[in-house]
């Protein structure tokens, strides 16, 4: 299986001390210069998370495009969009044009999303939930009305005074062909992870898991790896499926890097979130070749094809570059990533 790398930014900014991002135009224009600087090392993605009332990246799409007219080759994503925000059909719209701008390289990975600082944040927006149902149920049906427009299926009726007196059903506009095939839902649980392989989209398995079996995170994120590939095989799809995780990886090489990130944890972290018994992966802190080692014993990194590094955004882009290229000539090769110039044709 072939290994890809990307890196994924929340886009924090804020103006305090040591913060070499503290507006929002500093997050957005570093956020595609680190991209341009990726591209450069080999990396092979570009991803942003988005949150909505924080001081974060939180509107993907012309970010994302500004991306795609500075690289070439790179793909650019999401990890994850809160579908509870979005309207779906004007979102296909969106990410045809983003996908169509940048030749096909957008990965648009879309979830339930997660703890935000709002209160009933997406309500603000206009987005209420029907009486009776809950955030992921009103997530998962958007999600697919996001897919089916995607997939150019026909979403509403013509009118013929417009058309000529043509009658019939209309599809969105644009269409970008490949797009579908590139849709990602981000998954907490096992059996979300199933249900992602029905609908046919690729799997972003969860750097936190609002359940806990007892056994070490990469192992309960393992499990529902597998679990989305054998649901995936059962459902018959021809293709492929995509699958990533994330992972916090600081290699320590220089005294600024002990300065910023010299105390670690060997553990996983547990929890109750929203009143669910969560476990969160550990974060990946020392010498490279001593994460090289890890990494290459982690067992969800070895059952996925992407790994996303998330990155401190906050310490700036000169920092970040560094940081990713240390990941790559130091410890990605023990996952099983080569450059790409390397790599068999």
């Amino acid at each position: 299986m072939e290994k890809r790398i990307g890196f994924l930014s929340f886009g924090h900014w804020q103006p305090i001390p040591g913060s070499q991002v503290r507006t929002a135009r500093d997050a957005l224009m570093q956020s595609v210069e680190l991209a341009v600087a990726a591209e450069e090392l080999g990396v092979e993605g570009a991803y942003v998370r988005v949150h909505h009332f924080a001081r974060q990246l939180a509107s993907p799409f012309p970010l994302l495009a500004a991306m795609a007219a500075r690289t070439s080759r790179i793909e650019i994503g999401t990890g994850v969009i809160d579908m509870g925000y979005e309207n779906p059909l004007y979102m296909a719209e969106e990410a045809a044009a983003t996908d169509l701008l940048s030749d096909g390289r957008l990965q648009l990975g879309v979830s339930r999303g997660s703890p935000e600082t709002a209160l009933r944040g997406s309500e603000a927006f206009g987005y209420v939930p029907p009486e009776g149902s809950s955030d992921s149920e009103v997530a998962r049906q958007k999600a697919l009305l996001l897919l089916a427009a995607v997939r150019g299926q026909t979403v509403v009726d013509a009118d013929p005074k417009m058309t000529g007196g043509a009658s019939g059903r209309l599809a969105i506009q644009p269409q970008s062909p490949g797009l579908a095939d590139r849709i990602w839902w981000g998954s907490g649980t096992r059996a979300t992870a199933e249900w992602t392989a029905r609908q046919g989209m690729n799997l972003m398995s969860s750097t936190l898991l609002v359940e806990d079996t007892g056994v070490p995170f990469d192992e309960l994120q393992a499990e529902q790896i597998a679990r989305f590939r054998a649901a995936w095989t059962e459902a018959g799809w021809e293709r492929e499926p995509r699958v990533s995780v994330s992972r916090s990886v600081m290699p320590v090489v220089t005294d600024l890097d002990r300065q910023y990130f010299g105390k670690r944890s060997d553990d996983d972290q547990v929890g109750i979130l929203e009143g669910v018994r969560a476990r969160f992966g550990k974060s990946y802190v020392g010498e490279p070749d001593r994460l090289a080692d890890e990494l290459a014993k982690d067992v969800a990194v070895q059952a996925a094809d992407t790994l996303l590094i998330t990155v401190p955004n906050m310490l700036g882009v000169e920092y970040n570059a560094r940081l990713l290229e240390n990941i790559v000539r130091y410890v990605a090769p023990a996952i099983g990533w080569a450059p790409p110039e390397q790599r068999s044709a």
